[in-house]
Order: structure tokens, then C-alpha cells, then sequence
């Protein structure tokens, strides 16, 4: 199989086509969007998959997120390598950029807080803001994406991705992370996310993703909260 390339035209026409649905969405703008990405690709990447025995995954384990996590990429396979620094390339960059009107994106080779994700029969992942400035280069944090990896997902194994509304009273979406699925959404100290019920999958089963973060030097005044200041996770 050839390396995956980016085709910049298709991924342009697709964020102009959902522009309009990304800035307007509830609970804060978001999207999804499915088979935007060759299946065979991603089924090879799903094959190098590691389990969580096979690297040296970092685990959170506490009443609000019962997770792995690995951002090191030597640990990863060839193609999966490859697709994440496709996701940090100028071209995947301009279609953010398009998509969700929010310019200069920079990309983080460093992966912080990304890169595999995995969560196991009794995982979850209270509802929660994301961490607003990277700890290392104090850029702001704009632009989470979330590719799904899981093949035959049932509902009933839950794992939804759900985002919550200001006053956290109730989840007005919620996403169902099955195989060839992008999530999108726009990342400020009041987008609360996260998949708080216990993952109810089968033992030889995980819900997998890959997490790609994105930044501005700077951000509007208005996703600014002066209270807050420079914040971590913000669990509710």
C-alpha cells in the first residue's frame, strides 16, 4: 500500500461544505464526520493498535477518567506514525482552518495529551474542559480532533461522546464512536465533554482513537476567562 497523502482539494470542498454547520452547532461548534479517511488505511492502523499489555501506556486511574494513553511515538507503528504527522501537515491544517474559521493553526509534534488513546470494559471520562494553554510553549488551546477506531461498536456498549451545554444540566449531543469517524470541535474553558458512564464493552475490546490538539498564540477576548486564568483539565 502506498503512503497515504493528503488530497488537499477534497478536504478543502468538504470544509467549505460544513463551515457553515461547524461555527452554528450546539452546544459549541463541532462536528462529525464519517469515511472521510480510506478505510483500508485505517484498518492497517488499527491493526498496529497496540493492546495494553504490548507498550508501556500511561494510565490514569482516579474517579474521573479511567483511561491509557500514549504520546510516544516510537511506540507507535510505521503507518500510524505516518497518518499522525498527515494530521500536523500544512494541508490538514488548512482544512481546519477553513472548517472551523479559526487561523494559524499550530500543530503539536509533542503530542501533549494526544496521540493513542484507550479506554477499557469499565473506562471512562467525566465530563470536563480541556487543559487552554500547551505547558511548554503556553500556546492556546483551539482545536480538538478525534478519530475513531472501532469496528462493529454497539450502542449498547456506550462509550458516546457526549458535549454538555454552559450549565452542565444535560449532554445535547451525543456521538457514537465507531470506525471512520472524525470528531471536531472548538476548545475553550466552557466546552464540556467527555463520556462519563462506564464503558460497558466486551473484555477483548477497547474503545481506541487517535486525539490530535491544536493551537493559536493568542485567542479572542471573548473565550477568554479572566477567573480562570491558565487552567488544567476542568473536571465537573
Amino acid at each position: 500500500m502506498a503512503l497515504y497523502q493528503l488530497d488537499s482539494v477534497f478536504f478543502k470542498e468538504l470544509a467549505k461544505k460544513n463551515r457553515e454547520k461547524y461555527i452554528t452547532a450546539a452546544p459549541f461548534p463541532h462536528i462529525f464526520l464519517d469515511n472521510v479517511f480510506p478505510e483500508d488505511l485505517l484498518s492497517k492502523i488499527l491493526d498496529e493498535f497496540p493492546n495494553k499489555n504490548q507498550i508501556d501506556w500511561y494510565t490514569f486511574q482516579s474517579k474521573n477518567e479511567v483511561k491509557l494513553a500514549s504520546r510516544d511515538e516510537e511506540k507507535f507503528g510505521d503507518l500510524t506514525r505516518h497518518f499522525i504527522h498527515i494530521l500536523n501537515s500544512k494541508p490538514f491544517l488548512a482544512f481546519l482552518e477553513e472548517l472551523t474559521g479559526i487561523r494559524n493553526l499550530i500543530p503539536d509534534p509533542d503530542l501533549e495529551g494526544g496521540g493513542l488513546h484507550q479506554i477499557l470494559k469499565g473506562g471512562l471520562l467525566k465530563i470536563h474542559a480541556d487543559f487552554n494553554k500547551h505547558p511548554k510553549t503556553n500556546l492556546d488551546r483551539r482545536i480538538n480532533v478525534l478519530i475513531y477506531l472501532n469496528k462493529d461498536w454497539k450502542e449498547e456498549y456506550g462509550g458516546f461522546f457526549e458535549l454538555w451545554d454552559t450549565n452542565m444540566e444535560k449532554a445535547e449531543v451525543e456521538i457514537l464512536p465507531i470506525f471512520n469517524r472524525m470528531a471536531i470541535f472548538s476548545t475553550t474553558s466552557k466546552s464540556y465533554h467527555g463520556h462519563p458512564n462506564q464503558l460497558n464493552c466486551p473484555e477483548n475490546m477497547s474503545r481506541k482513537s487517535i486525539a490530535m490538539y491544536y493551537y493559536t498564540n493568542g485567542r479572542p477576548k471573548e473565550e477568554m476567562d479572566e477567573n480562570l486564568g491558565t487552567h488544567t483539565t476542568l473536571f465537573k
